[in-house]
């Protein structure tokens, strides 16, 4: 299984950054989680459009989907547009982002599923209910014997224990490095809180994400390795971990 980070800034992208965008790709098989602000020119560098298999979408903000439509464009409006993309999201997170071109511009080029435990490709996949402003999945995703697994954006749950045990990679959302404003604390997580989640499910590499714009790295990942003593990284664009 190979991650390719796309971006990794949350809430919109600073300057020469993209929002979540995570391409996850197994035995030929591309999966695009999370196509937020910016992630298609950083997709489009390293594959076609019309070359993805298939969509998930943890969550409705727009730092997590907004580049579903300019990637359904490019199918759509290419020479030889290709078969219905398959894309899966909770109900009604993609209902403003599909409805800002006119009716029928993009029939045919898209097929909407509710996202649930089940297959995808190559790739079992479970979802979890996570808290945050709009319905949220946590995805554990998993193929070949190895396991991702990805918040979308949380608060703190005991559903997280679950979503991360023992993966190979904690994709963890991580806006704040250590404490989370009172009036977001029940949403959104720290970068200590990742760590400690990350400690507690035993994964082998932790990948802090949707830090806030402008945000330094080493205050999160500080945060993160005092409370996990394993392999803890940023999600900025152009990390790839095989594993």
């Amino acid at each position: 299984m190979r991650l390719t980070v796309l971006g990794g800034c949350g809430a919109w992208p600073a300057a020469g950054t993209a929002c979540s965008g995570y391409l996850v790709e197994h035995e030929g098989y591309r999966l695009l989680v999370d196509p937020g602000y910016a992630t298609l020119p950083k997709l489009l560098e390293i594959v076609p459009a019309e070359r993805i298999d298939a969509v998930l979408v943890s969550h409705g903000h727009p730092d997590h989907c907004a580049d579903l439509n300019p990637l359904l464009r490019a199918r759509a409006l290419g020479e030889r547009p290709p078969a219905a993309l398959p894309v899966y999201a909770p109900p009604g997170a993609l209902d403003a982002v599909l409805a800002l071109d006119r009716a029928g511009m993009l029939a045919g080029s898209f097929r909407l599923g509710e996202i649930a435990d089940g297959e995808v490709g190559p790739f079992a996949l479970r979802t979890f209910d996570l808290p945050h402003f709009l319905p949220n999945a946590g995805l554990r995703l998993s193929a070949g014997g190895s396991t991702l697994a990805y918040t979308g954006d949380t608060g703190p749950s005991g559903n997280l224990l679950d979503l991360a045990g023992a993966a190979d990679v904690y994709l963890a959302e991580a806006t704040y490095p250590e404490k989370v404003p009172e009036e977001d604390a029940a949403y959104l997580s720290s970068a200590l809180q990742a760590g400690a989640v990350a400690a507690q499910a035993g994964v082998g590499r932790l990948v802090l994400t949707h830090l806030w714009p402008g945000q330094a790295d080493e205050p999160a990942l500080a945060a993160a390795r005092a409370e996990f003593s394993g392999n803890v990284s940023v999600a900025r664009a152009g990390l790839v971990l095989d594993f």
